[in-house]
């Protein structure tokens, strides 16, 4: 079955202070139409925009765009990301961490958060940083696709999901064309970083700071849907997210993220006792 594009939404920017811009790609309240996603933004930022902050009962997912990402908590978590690499945190009970650019850089982040099911809420905290020469390469002709997570095309990701989630990284040359396999249940989304397209069943043009809504692939997890890219004078690079939804309802309040507003009161309890 061929997926179409649905909808689809030009990401605006505003600089929010003299070291950070920032887009919305998903903006927050919509959480039943881009179930299992949450939100989702693009930033530019320097030191001291994302020191120690909470979060509980989501993932957030952080692709490097551009410069080096030096990240910590305090379950003793630390590293350093470059362009191109991905780090997956797993928030669940809950955790205190920072998100700093190296030095004097400007870093260009995308950051997902997905929602994580109620039973996994209250899981234990896990890091995953995903290093882009790590992760699987599909290279097809004029095409390639490096596979953050999930299974494309015969090659599977080694990222823990509790979510079933696919992200592909895809580079396109011009005049290039490629179908993507996505499991015909999961919701998703492209967002173009640069250049422009030709996307899905109905051919909907697309370019860069677009976001492009898969439609419904009305399938089981185990059917298999497909979208055709295409590319025109420009090379392409867009990101794919698609992920199964979890149907669950959300509740939501600052970086918290429950299913009741009681549980929302106890996370805010909890940080507040230090139980983070």
């Amino acid at each position: 079955m061929k997926r179409e594009i649905s909808k689809q939404w030009k990401v605006t920017h505003t600089q929010n202070s003299p070291s950070h811009t920032q887009g919305w790609v998903l903006e927050p309240g919509r959480w039943e139409e881009f179930d299992p996603f949450l939100i989702m933004a693009e930033d530019w930022f320097q030191k001291g925009t994302f020191g120690f902050h909470p979060h509980r009962g989501i993932e957030t997912v952080t692709y490097v765009v551009d410069g080096e990402l030096h990240h910590k908590d305090n379950h003793g978590g630390e590293g350093i990301l470059k362009k191109g690499d991905v780090q997956w945190m797993t928030a669940g009970k809950g955790i205190l961490h920072a998100e700093e650019p190296v030095g004097d850089q400007t870093v260009h982040s995308l950051q997902l958060w997905i929602n994580l099911p109620a039973k996994n809420k209250m899981t234990d905290t896990r890091y995953q940083d995903l290093y882009q020469q790590d992760m699987p390469l599909m290279k097809e002709q004029g095409t390639s696709i490096r596979i953050f997570s999930g299974t494309y095309k015969g090659k599977q990701a080694p990222t823990l999901n509790y979510t079933p989630i696919m992200m592909l990284d895809m580079m396109m040359e011009p005049e290039a064309e490629t179908t993507i396999d996505i499991p015909a249940s999961y919701n998703g989304f492209l967002y173009i970083l640069e250049g422009n397209g030709i996307f899905g069943e109905r051919a909907q043009k697309g370019e860069k700071n677009h976001v492009l809504w898969l439609g419904p692939g009305n399938g089981t997890q185990e059917e298999n849907s497909t979208l055709s890219v295409k590319t025109t004078s420009d090379v392409l690079h867009a990101i794919l997210y698609a992920g199964e939804p979890i149907k669950e309802r959300v509740v939501a309040q600052g970086p918290f993220v429950m299913n009741t507003e009681e549980e929302i009161r106890q996370a805010f309890l909890d940080y507040r006792q230090g139980k983070f």
